[in-house]
């Protein structure tokens, strides 16, 4: 998880992936970002940046990404319904949403 409004949070995941697979090497990558109620109302061009690099690391990681508020239940429960489903090897669909301005989700 990272912080959509610091860039540093988003700067340090390849470093917390990076450790988190020396002691896990099977575990399924999730990358969220989370205060997307705090993001939205970054400029635009800071938005598109913070988008990109997140993409960019998600692809990397090969990690579904997620963009999502606690504060306003934006994504939350599609995060938990996405977990259990790979747990559990459950059938579940998603869709993709890359519309900037708006909660990413990508895989």
């Amino acid at each position: 998880m990272f912080d959509l409004t610091s860039r540093c949070t988003l700067n340090s995941v390849v470093g917390w992936y990076t450790q988190a697979r020396k002691w896990n090497q099977t575990a399924i990558p999730i990358l969220i970002g989370t205060k997307f109620d705090d993001f939205v109302r970054l400029p635009p061009d800071l938005q598109w940046t913070i988008v990109t690099q997140a993409r960019a690391y998600a692809r990397a990681m090969k990690a579904t990404l997620f963009f999502s508020s606690a504060t306003h239940n934006i994504n939350v429960n599609k995060i938990f319904k996405f977990i259990m489903a790979k747990l559990f090897n459950l059938p579940w669909t998603i869709e993709r949403n890359l519309t900037i301005g708006e909660p990413i989700i990508d895989f």
